[in-house]
């Protein structure tokens, strides 16, 4: 008998049919046995009566076996329907079950209800955990935020490209680099696509690009990863920052969007509150933030002013997001366009949100000249950036870009506390999967 998917058995009533997946649960009443069996569709609940063929076989199957179930579509009684679950309103009456494969004791229960794991255990057990509702919301949210943001590019006429991974200089300088063993040259994990994506944007005008990037950092905090998704965008023939900041802020809008449209089981399993975004994100530069905050201005806001600053604007706008540009343009990457009018700041912007920066971009170089002259100051060889540069010696437009991180997207949309709960399989300075997480 062809398989039927869970989520299709509603417009099945009083069929027999077969469907294949797992055991999420099971309960002896009586002399009848009730499962909840699941796929990737979703869950439905299945009875095995002591009449029935496949009574034997259903005494012996536990959670987690992988099974395949022949039975009627039956609709429940009025009194027994539970319009707050899928399939509420029906249930499985098991003629057949046959085990596909075995599963052992679990180390924990896996139940809706008594699942309450800690983070290092949770990750321990990444594999079996992942199988949990919760962390298959977390990551569906994920996945649309990863899709709306290509799916918006697209729709404004930018090119995906993919970036590589090796590369032979650091775009963002400073230390904080994999070294890569690549025969006999130097190399590194990449920071960023960001000397690519500036490169491809001189032939495509508009880019995009969904990329690993890598980040030697030794920090422990919990919104820190040494491996992370980033979204990268590049735009040409820009007006100012406040054309990147414009673009940015309607991708985020439309990422919002999408998210409360095909997510709303995921947000209300999570119980999380997507972040307020009115019509007009504030926007301040880094001087107005630090006299806001009544501080010091200094070279960058720290975490707990990240935080306080958010606080402060979501009490007087309502907006959980704010942008904040103008930074001293020794503390940016090279290529960060200076202010022209005061050219120890630059215009390079960040956004925040609840606390957190999700997005680092701004105004780029393009004139060679220029670009030359902060290759010099910033001490790099150019003999290891010459592709990069050779793009601007022959013409590049006023162009601009920014980057979001998926996982501090996802944690902050989320709610969730650290941002390993936001990355299916983290890496960080203690971490390569749990078997690994305990080797020198």
């Amino acid at each position: 008998m062809e398989r039927t998917l869970i989520g299709d058995l509603a417009g099945k009533k009083g069929m027999v049919v077969n469907i294949q997946g797992w055991v999420s649960v099971r309960r002896d009443q009586g002399k009848m046995v009730f499962f909840d069996f699941r796929d990737r569709s979703g869950s439905v609940q299945g009875v095995v009566l002591l009449k029935s063929a496949a009574i034997e076989t259903a005494k012996e199957v536990r959670n987690e076996y992988v099974v395949s179930v022949e039975g009627k579509v039956n609709a429940r009684p009025e009194k027994n329907v539970n319009a707050k679950v899928q399939n509420g309103d029906i249930e499985l009456e098991v003629s057949a079950l046959t085990v596909l494969a075995k599963a052992e004791p679990l180390p924990f229960d896996m139940s809706l209800d008594g699942y309450n794991l800690d983070l290092t255990t949770e990750l321990d057990h990444r594999a079996l955990a992942l199988r949990h509702p919760r962390l298959q919301a977390i990551f569906k949210v994920q996945e649309v935020i990863i899709d709306s943001f290509r799916e918006y590019m697209k729709g404004q006429d930018f090119f995906e490209f993919q970036a590589p991974t090796i590369v032979p200089a650091v775009a963002e300088g400073g230390a904080e680099v994999f070294k890569v063993d690549y025969f006999d040259k130097k190399a590194y994990l990449s920071q960023s696509p960001q000397l690519y994506k500036q490169i491809v944007m001189t032939a495509f005008e508009r880019v995009f690009s969904v990329n690993k990037i890598f980040r030697a950092e030794p920090s422990s905090t919990t919104r820190h990863l040494t491996e992370v998704v980033s979204l990268d965008a590049e735009m040409s023939f820009i007006q100012s920052w406040e054309d990147v900041r414009d673009m940015a802020e309607a991708t985020v809008r439309y990422i919002l969007l999408e998210v409360q449209t095909k997510c709303a089981k995921e947000l209300e399993l999570l119980g999380a509150t997507l972040p307020a975004m009115i019509e007009k994100t504030p926007t301040l530069s880094l001087t107005e933030a630090f006299t806001k905050l009544d501080i010091p201005a200094d070279k960058d806001l720290n975490p707990e002013q990240e935080r306080k600053l958010c606080e402060m604007i979501k009490e007087e706008t309502g907006s959980d997001f704010v942008f904040v540009y103008g930074y001293p343009t020794r503390q940016k990457p090279f290529y960060v366009y200076p202010n022209p009018e005061a050219p120890e700041f630059n215009e390079g912007v960040d956004l925040l949100c609840r606390g957190v920066e999700w997005l680092s971009g701004g105004r780029r170089i393009n004139d060679y000249a220029q670009l030359m002259e902060h290759v010099q100051k910033w001490g790099m060889d150019p003999k290891k950036i010459e592709m990069f540069l050779e793009a601007f010696r022959y013409g590049a437009p006023p162009e601009g870009g920014f980057a979001f991180g998926a996982e501090r997207m996802t944690m902050q949309i989320l709610g969730l506390k650290n941002i390993r709960e936001a990355t299916m399989f983290p890496r960080d300075m203690h971490r390569i999967d749990g078997s690994l997480s305990e080797e020198k």
